[in-house]
């Protein structure tokens, strides 16, 4: 439980396509909010462009003290509610946050092959920079890839990573 006074992460749930936009009104009201963002390629009739996309899409991270500031961040335009379990806000660790600090700069690691472990195989990260992260390795058609999954917001993140940088959890399959 949090104490009042304690600022804490939280993920609130907002508008399709209004991430951005809510991230960029919560540093308007001095709060601390983070949004990840990869960049892509967007391919429309005329041109090709890179773009910036929310790696979640519908969710931007919050650091708030909830009893001071939630009804102001659920007042502010595009948010739709807090993710949480009812009505009470699930808090997000400092450590998932970082991890996603660390994911959004490493983007070319998002979304490609990585071992030959068996899907379903849980396992830890033993170096590099996703070090003592732990995932779960799923197959998709011929590849092998590795998930690390966030239970706060129930959303996963498929990563690319050297086999050898991988330790299977024992008695996790």
């Amino acid at each position: 439980m949090a104490v009042v006074g304690d600022p804490r992460w939280y993920a609130v749930y907002v508008r399709s396509r209004h991430e951005k936009k809510v991230h960029q009104t919560f540093h308007e009201m001095h709060l601390n909010s983070f949004l990840p963002l990869l960049e892509t390629w967007r391919q429309w009739s005329d041109r090709k462009k890179k773009v910036s996309e929310p790696l979640f899409r519908g969710y931007v991270f919050i650091n708030i003290d909830l009893h001071k500031d939630r009804i102001a961040v659920l007042d502010t335009e595009g948010v739709v509610k807090f993710i949480g379990i009812g009505r009470n806000p699930s808090e997000i660790g400092q450590k998932d946050i970082d991890w996603l600090r660390r994911l959004v700069r490493e983007p070319e690691a998002i979304g490609r092959t990585v071992s030959s472990l068996p899907a379903g195989q849980k396992v830890k990260v033993i170096a590099g920079p996703f070090k003592d992260f732990e995932g779960v390795v799923v197959k998709q058609g011929r590849d092998t890839r590795l998930v690390v999954f966030f239970d706060s917001i129930m959303q996963g993140v498929e990563i690319s990573i050297y086999p050898h940088l991988l330790m299977p959890i024992p008695g996790n399959q």
